[in-house]
C-alpha cells in the first residue's frame, strides 16, 4: 500500500512539474505562432509546414527507436541492472547515429525528389523551400542522436529538468520572434536557421546534464549483439505503427498541398499547433506515468500497474476536456482572437482535431501498457492498418468530392477503433485486465460526462452573444462541471482521499 501511495505521489509531483512548464509554454507558443504567421504570411507559413512534413515522414525510423530506447532503459532501471543499463544506452546511441545517416541519405534522394516534383510551391519561393528543407534535415539528424539522452531523463523521472529547459526553450523562441520581426533578410530562411540554433542549444544542455548526472549516459564500447536484437525487434514492430502515425499526419498534409496548395497547409499547421498544445496538457500525465507503468510491469505488480493506468486515463480525460469543450464551441472566436487573420478551413480542421485528441489520449495510456510487455506485433498490425488507410481513402475522396476536412474526420474515427483494439490486446495479455469492465467503468462514463458538459456549453453559445464574456462563461462552467462531476463519479473514493491529502500536504507546506 505504501508503494502504491509513493508511486502515486511521484506521478503527481512529476505531473505538476510538467504542467507548470506546459502552461507557460502554451501561452508563449500561442503568441509566437500568431506573430510567425503574420510575419511569414499564409503562403510561407504553409510552405514551412509542408516542407517540414517531408522530413517528418522520413523520421518514423527515429520514432520507433525512441520508444524502444525509453522502454528498455526504464525496464533495466526497474530491475536494478546498472551494467545492462549502460550497455543498453550505448547500443541505443549507436543505432540512433545509424538512423540519422539513413535519414540523411533518404532526405537527399527520395525526399528531395518529392520536394522538386510533387509539392506545390510557387516558383519564386523554391529556393527558400530548398534552404528550409536542408536546415530541417540537419535539425532532424541532431534530434535523432539526442533521443537516447532524453530517454535517460524520462527513465529516471527527472521531469523537473524538462520543465526548466523547456522554459529556456520558450524564452529562446520568443527571441526568435523578435529577431524574425526586426531581421532584414528572407523571413522564411531566417526562421529556419533560428529554429536550428535553438535546437542545438537545447540539445547541448540536455547532453551535458545527462553526462554529469547519470553514469550510463556515456558511450561505451562494451556493446554486444544481445542488446541489438531485442531493441531492433521491438522497434521493428513499433516501426510499422509509427509509419502509420506519420501517414495519418504528415501524409495528409502532403495530400492537402497536392490538391489545395500551401494555404491549406497553413490551416493544417495551425490545427496541428492547437492539437500539440492541447495534447501536451493531457500528455504530461502520460509522460509522468510511463516510467512507473514499465517499472511495475518489470517487478510483476500488474494490479497496481492497471490501477494507476485507469486512474490516469480518467484524470487526463477530465483535464483534456477542460480545454477541449470551450474550444469546440468557441473555435471561430478563439482563432480570430488569437490569429486575427484565420486561413480558410482552419475552424473545421481544429474541431475535428480536438475530437481526435480525446481518443488518442486514452489510447496513449493503453499503448504504454502494451509497450511495457515488449509484445507489439498484434497492436502494430491492427493500428497501422487503420491509420495507413487514411492515405488511399483521402486520395480517392479528394479526387471525387471537394470535402477538405474528410481526412480529419476519418482520423478521429480510426483512432477510436484503435483505442478499443488496444484495450482488447491488453485483455488478451493480462488476466488482471477486463475489457468490458474498462469500457463500462472508464470509457463510457468519460464520454457520457463529456457529452453532458458539451451540451451545456452549446446552450450557453445559443443564449449569449459571441464575445469574451461568453468565452469566459464557457470556460468557467465547463471547468466546474468537469471537475466536480468527474471527480465524484470517475475517481474512486480511496483515490479521491489520496488526491485531497496530497493537495492538503502541498498547501500546508506552502503556508
Amino acid at each position: 500500500m505504501q508503494n502504491h501511495s509513493e508511486n502515486t505521489r511521484r506521478i503527481a509531483k512529476n505531473t505538476l512539474m510538467l504542467y507548470g512548464r506546459m502552461l507557460f509554454s502554451m501561452v508563449v507558443s500561442l503568441y509566437t505562432s500568431r506573430v510567425v504567421l503574420n510575419t511569414l504570411g499564409v503562403e510561407d507559413f504553409g510552405i514551412a509546414n509542408v516542407v517540414g512534413g517531408v522530413i517528418a515522414m522520413l523520421g518514423f525510423l527515429n520514432d520507433s527507436m525512441s520508444g524502444a530506447t525509453s522502454r528498455f532503459l526504464t525496464y533495466e532501471l526497474g530491475r536494478g541492472e546498472h551494467l545492462r543499463l549502460r550497455q543498453t544506452f550505448s547500443t541505443a546511441l549507436v543505432i540512433h547515429i545509424c538512423i540519422a545517416f539513413v535519414i540523411l541519405i533518404l532526405g537527399e534522394t527520395v525526399g528531395l525528389w518529392f520536394l522538386n516534383n510533387k509539392l506545390v510551391v510557387p516558383e519564386n519561393r523554391m529556393f527558400a523551400a530548398h534552404v528550409v528543407y536542408q536546415v530541417t534535415i540537419a535539425s532532424t539528424m541532431l534530434s535523432i542522436i539526442q533521443t537516447p539522452y532524453n530517454a535517460v531523463i524520462i527513465s529516471h523521472e527527472r521531469m523537473d529538468v524538462f520543465a526548466y529547459v523547456s522554459i529556456l526553450n520558450v524564452l529562446l523562441r520568443l527571441l526568435i520572434v523578435y529577431l524574425l520581426v526586426i531581421g532584414d533578410f528572407d523571413k522564411l530562411i531566417l526562421y529556419s536557421f533560428l529554429q536550428l540554433t535553438v535546437s542545438i542549444i537545447i540539445m547541448t544542455i540536455y547532453r551535458v546534464y545527462c553526462r554529469r548526472h547519470f553514469n550510463e549516459a556515456s558511450f561505451s564500447l562494451d556493446i554486444t549483439k544481445e542488446y541489438f536484437r531485442p531493441m531492433l525487434s521491438f522497434s521493428g514492430w513499433d516501426l510499422l505503427g509509427n509509419m502509420s502515425v506519420i501517414a495519418r499526419t504528415q501524409g495528409v498534409g502532403i495530400l492537402l498541398n497536392m490538391f489545395y496548395g500551401p494555404v491549406a497547409n497553413a490551416a493544417a499547421g495551425i490545427a496541428t499547433q492547437v492539437q500539440g498544445a492541447i495534447m501536451s496538457f493531457a500528455g504530461n500525465l502520460v509522460t509522468a506515468a510511463r516510467p512507473q507503468v514499465v517499472k511495475l510491469y518489470a517487478s510483476g505488480e500488474h494490479d497496481m500497474m492497471f490501477s494507476i493506468l485507469k486512474n490516469a486515463i480518467k484524470l487526463s480525460f477530465i483535464l483534456l476536456s477542460i480545454c477541449t469543450i470551450p474550444l469546440l464551441t468557441e473555435t471561430e472566436y478563439v482563432l480570430k482572437l488569437w490569429l486575427r487573420n484565420v486561413p480558410d478551413h482552419t475552424v473545421a480542421f481544429c474541431r475535428l482535431t480536438l475530437l481526435f485528441n480525446l481518443f488518442a489520449n486514452m489510447s496513449s495510456f493503453l499503448v504504454t501498457a502494451i509497450h511495457s510487455t515488449g509484445r507489439l506485433k498484434r497492436m502494430s498490425l491492427i493500428n497501422s492498418s487503420l491509420y495507413i488507410s487514411v492515405i488511399p481513402v483521402t486520395y480517392i475522396l479528394f479526387k471525387n468530392i471537394d470535402v477538405i476536412w474528410i481526412p480529419y474526420l476519418y482520423n478521429a474515427v480510426a483512432v477510436f477503433f484503435g483505442m478499443l483494439s488496444n484495450a482488447w490486446t491488453i485483455n488478451l495479455y493480462f488476466k488482471e485486465f477486463d475489457f468490458m469492465e474498462f469500457i463500462c467503468k472508464s470509457v463510457f462514463p468519460c464520454l457520457l460526462l463529456f457529452a453532458f458538459v458539451l451540451s451545456v456549453s452549446v446552450l450557453i453559445t445559443r443564449a449569449v452573444d459571441e464575445g469574451l464574456i461568453r468565452l469566459l462563461l464557457n470556460v468557467l462552467s465547463s471547468s466546474l462541471l468537469l471537475i466536480s462531476i468527474g471527480f465524484m463519479t470517475l475517481i474512486s473514493k480511496d483515490d479521491r482521499k489520496k488526491i485531497i491529502n496530497f493537495i492538503h500536504v502541498k498547501l500546508c507546506r506552502k503556508a
